[in-house]
């Protein structure tokens, strides 16, 4: 895995990162599997900075930024193209800046004798062998919010930098301090499509660096990213093509590659094994991440992409389409905005859209979003606090519960009542320290996107581990995120277009064929996911099981998860995503009991 660290701290410290590389000018912060050239520094001492990962900065750029650096203009930090992490001193202050979506998080613990930070929480907690935090895991399993506990991480006495937030050390202490936006101002969409045109082309370019390239070629986003790079030299395009799945991805996608230069198409067939939960049975076959990650459930599928891509090239970057959905688009539940601001006719006119894709009532969607706009962040985290107080809900589909700022998932109700009685209490300590957007969608917006960015660490330590092969999500950079987040949902999410700020924004550049604008379709993977919970049903009983350490902690009783299994192997409706946290938590616990060893005694320690 790789993961960065550092120490800030007036005595001496005891420990090393294993396998670790010190920074150039930053004495005490250290690298650990990063490529050189993905870790480069300027300056020195009482004055320096340093970017992890991919960085579109220059060797000048990152000398001159300097000048930020000595004012405390942190976010000026942020604004090159690609996804890292950014480390700077100034004067006896140290800034430890991870990106907006969660691919490079920042995490630390402080004692008496100073701070260590690191982008592991896990290499943190074994220092001293801190435990999981049962509530905070809980927190995951039930809302799906990696913000929603704020500084909580998923270990005891290890602090979480929340998103949009730096992690600032100085003599007096470290903490957490802003330094994004609660919510962008409102840019309307036909202005926004030139700066999300040149920020998405830069982040593509930065990934075309000389290696090989490949990319996803399915739905629109991915298809974009392809052809950003198809204009920059050759990219191998995959395509999964599960017969199961029957979608129209593989004719976009043939369509696409014989129409577009450089693009030179494969695709990957489904077979018994591409179907979710496959490979469960052996968890040391699967890379350590550093939280519960979703690709442990689709590992075979992604595998079956990487066999493919590593037939043509190695030490390549794969592209991936990973988050369009989340910033190009806007769930439905942004009525609720509209009802708040009072906007009662475009409330109205969109909801009769909504209905009419999801065969319902315009009156049915706008009654599930009310609640929600009578209320704020703060109130809602009470409201959440105050359902888990009372007893286990039968189980419906999430689309037929109101419309919730912390919807909770069925995964709220498979917990005993004293871990849902402790969940209440910390949902309630939040609500008194909420510091949340005026609008719902700009809340869904950033944990949507911090949840997904998490996920994709994982489906990159597959692509590293087993193939060398970087994974980039572009989508997920930080230039992106801004500039269409500061759409306004309503817009991004229109039902009368299928993703239209994407259209907007490309329909005059001449990078993609007219066909693939005007496509209104999208994949989806549920045939997979309800074939792999039948075919491997008995895999996941033994893991949630009596030996769950899920169940052990309290965070899942036998009674309702075998109710829900049944169902799943009969083929009847299923809260798939409950059980998918709940799989992906259940095998953190049992890789992290057999975790490597993270740090090794300082032989200068040592020897005194």
């Amino acid at each position: 895995m790789r993961w960065s660290t550092g120490w800030y701290g007036g005595s001496r410290y005891d420990r090393l990162p294993r396998s670790g590389r010190p920074v150039p000018g930053l004495e005490t912060t250290w690298t650990v599997n990063w490529p050189g050239p993905r870790v480069r520094a300027a300056g020195s001492g009482s004055l320096a900075v340093a970017v992890v990962g991919d960085c579109g900065a220059d060797d000048q750029q990152l000398q001159q930024s300097l000048t930020a650096v000595r004012s405390k203009n942190w976010r000026a930090l942020t604004r090159w193209p690609g996804s890292y992490l950014t480390i700077a001193r100034s004067g006896e202050q140290l800034a430890v800046l991870g990106d907006l979506a969660g691919q490079h998080p920042v995490y630390w613990r402080s004692d008496g004798a100073g701070t260590w930070w690191s982008t592991s929480a896990t290499a943190l907690a074994a220092l001293d062998g801190a435990p999981v935090d049962p509530t905070a895991l809980a927190a995951h399993l039930a809302l799906a919010q990696p913000d929603v506990l704020g500084q909580w991480s998923l270990y005891r006495s290890v602090s979480r930098v929340p998103t949009g937030h730096l992690l600032l050390i100085g003599p007096e202490g470290a903490g957490a301090l802003r330094y994004e936006p609660v919510e962008y101002e409102p840019v309307d969409l036909r202005d926004a499509a030139p700066t999300v045109r040149a920020a998405l082309s830069e982040a593509v370019g930065l990934r075309c660096d000389g290696r090989p390239v490949s990319a996803d070629l399915a739905g629109l986003d991915s298809t974009t990213l392809a052809c950003l790079a198809a204009q920059r030299g050759a990219v191998a395009a995959v395509t999964f093509a599960d017969a199961r799945l029957r979608d129209d991805d593989l004719a976009y996608a043939v369509r696409t590659a014989v129409t577009v230069p450089n693009l030179a198409h494969h695709t990957v067939p489904g077979s018994p094994e591409t179907v979710y939960y496959a490979g469960l049975e052996d968890l040391s076959a699967l890379p350590v991440t550093d939280a519960p990650n979703a690709y442990v459930v689709t590992a075979s599928i992604k595998r079956a992409v990487l066999d493919t891509v590593a037939g043509r090239h190695t030490a390549g970057v794969h592209l991936t389409g990973a988050a369009g959905d989340a910033v190009l688009s806007a769930p439905s539940s942004y009525l609720a905005d509209l009802l708040r601001e009072r906007q009662h006719h475009r409330a109205w006119q969109h909801a009769q859209a909504h209905a009419r894709l999801r065969h319902t009532s315009a009156l049915t969607l706008l009654r599930r979003a009310r609640p929600a706009s009578r209320t704020d962040l703060a109130g809602a985290l009470r409201t959440t606090a105050a359902e888990l107080r009372r007893p286990p809900r039968p189980w419906v589909t999430q689309a037929e519960r109101p419309v919730s700022w912390t919807p909770l998932l069925a995964t709220a109700d498979w917990m005993s009542l004293d871990l849902r009685g402790r969940l209440a209490s910390a949902l309630d300590v939040a609500a008194e320290l909420a510091d949340g957007p005026a609008r719902l969608a700009a809340w869904t917006d950033r944990q949507d996107l911090a949840r997904v960015g998490a996920d994709t660490t994982g489906w990159r330590e597959i692509a590293l581990t087993g193939y060398g092969i970087d994974i980039a999500a572009p989508f997920l950079d930080n230039e992106v995120i801004r500039a269409c987040l500061a759409v306004p949902a309503d817009q991004r999410g229109t039902p009368g277009r299928y993703k239209p700020l994407l259209g907007e924004a490309f329909a005059p550049a001449g990078v993609l064929p007219p066909f693939v604008l005007a496509r209104s379709t999208k994949g989806g993977f549920n045939a997979l996911a309800y074939a792999g919970l039948r075919e491997h049903a008995s895999v996941l009983r033994d893991l949630l099981g009596p030996t769950s350490r899920l169940a052990a902690a309290g965070l899942i009783t036998e009674a309702p998860v075998t109710t829900m299994l049944q169902r799943a192997a009969a083929g009847q409706p299923t809260a798939q995503g409950a059980l998918h946290l709940a799989v992906d938590a259940e095998v953190w616990l049992r890789q992290m009991e057999t975790a490597p060893a993270w740090w090794e005694v300082d032989s200068r320690v040592a020897t005194v």
